[in-house]
């Protein structure tokens, strides 16, 4: 069985990876892959609680998705108001190789604030009123996903696996930032620097000024409220989730039920055509499903190799073959561009116990920096990276070829970087 799942998981795998040559949907894939990967787990294993395997899994996808539909209609919301002109307004540098810099550094430290898979939705969104060549957008999307993994992997509530070691008291806040701040830093300057020199002498080319129906229809006072409060709202998430120990999807349909409010009180007295284009429905219709669906799929298929055993084997595996702490939690960092790093984390945790490896060890704290940002290195190794994917159509081969050797240069100096630095202090 355990031969069959890993090889039915490959084959959906390429079949993603391959979406353009073979021109079948990469959503249909995963769903079809999961189907099959569930069913021959339901058929020959000999668990007796696949059903209530079935309903976590179902309960941790749904969690996602729908912190993910919320975020993505927040931010659909925000553009149907043009409220990103706050910010586009005030960026005056023509040069790419500035904007990328400026656009990096923005991305790492609001993603350690809000989240990875928030910020990419962000930047992304506010890229695509910056820059008009989609190959310029393309390259942008690449690095604003390593990013968002490198800023989420040192700040407790930036990346679900951080915030998994925090909660589980396998890391304490203050010495995480403390600990991997510096790696993760490395992590995007290195290959920021680089794409930054190969972007040198070119010119930011904008959006042409587009006689705007939806810009006439909103005031100023309204892109400013429906900005600001959308913003707010996501940036609320994580103090909500440390006052009410409630799952962040619940707040951020919390903040979208105020922001439909919000939008449906300042635009109650216009005619219908002047205001469907900038209510929730709307911009609940502008959503990229597809993509989603893609995201529930690759989750349940992932999920099955994590409750065969499959992982947690891999994983004992590596321990027993290879022994050193330091190489295991870099070849999970890699694992992870291919394997979700959610259940990976998860099966390190189920390995190794606070009683052999005390709290802030170095084994927690390199883990949370390698599976934080080694899904980076593939496009559908990190939530970040199937969002951006989903929101610029990215091409698994295209990232692959553009972006993936410098997330891998990033990963390794900024691993080398915390060896070193847990050796001086240590």
């Amino acid at each position: 069985m355990l031969s069959t799942l890993i090889i039915i998981f490959v084959i959906a795998y390429l079949a993603i990876a391959l979406e353009h040559p073979l021109k079948i949907n990469k959503a249909a894939t995963a769903l079809a892959g999961a189907g099959l990967m569930w069913t021959v787990y339901a058929l020959l294993s000999n668990s007796g609680h696949i059903t209530e395997e079935l309903s976590e899994t179902l309960t941790n996808t749904a969690q996602i998705v729908f912190f993910l539909l919320g975020a993505m209609t927040i931010v659909e919301v925000i553009d149907a108001h043009n409220g990103f002109q706050v910010i586009t307004n005030r960026i005056r540098t023509t040069k790419l190789s500035t904007l990328m810099l400026l656009v990096g550094i923005v991305t790492f430290f609001l993603s350690a604030i809000l989240d990875n898979l928030t910020t990419t939705i962000v930047m992304i969104s506010l890229m695509k009123k910056l820059l008009a060549k989609r190959e310029d957008r393309l390259f942008f999307a690449g690095m604003i996903v390593i990013a968002a993994n490198a800023g989420g992997a040192w700040s407790p509530i930036g990346d679900v696996t951080t915030t998994m070691l925090w909660i589980g008291g396998q890391i304490t806040a203050i010495n995480i930032i403390n600990s991997v701040f510096l790696a993760s830093a490395v992590n995007l300057l290195v290959p920021l620097l680089i794409t930054a020199y190969l972007l040198r002498g070119k010119i930011v080319e904008s959006p042409a000024a587009v006689a705007q129906a939806n810009g006439d229809s909103t005031t100023a006072f309204e892109r400013n409220v429906v900005f600001f409060l959308g913003l707010g709202v996501l940036i609320a998430v994580p103090i909500f989730k440390a006052v009410t120990h409630l799952p962040p999807f619940m707040g951020i349909l919390f903040g979208l039920g105020i922001l439909w409010l919000v939008a449906d009180l300042i635009h109650k007295n216009k005619a219908d055509k002047q205001k469907s284009h900038l209510t929730i429905s709307h911009a609940l219709s502008r959503i990229d499903t597809s993509s989603i669906i893609f995201f529930i799929g690759i989750l349940l298929a992932i999920a099955t190799l994590e409750h065969s055993q499959i992982l947690k084997s891999l994983a004992t595996w590596l321990d027993e073959t290879v022994g050193r702490l330091d190489v295991i939690v870099i070849l999970i960092g890699f694992a992870s561009a291919v394997i979700d790093n959610v259940p990976l984390v998860a099966a390190s945790m189920g390995m190794y116990s606070l009683e052999q490896y005390p709290a802030d060890s170095f084994i927690w704290e390199f883990l949370a920096y390698c599976a934080g940002t080694g899904g980076s290195i593939l496009i559908i190794g990190s939530a970040a990276g199937v969002a951006a994917m989903g929101l610029e159509k990215i091409d698994f081969i295209w990232y692959l070829k553009k972006i993936s050797a410098l997330a891998a240069i990033g990963y390794i100096a900024g691993a080398f970087v915390y060896i070193i630095q847990f050796q001086i202090m240590h």
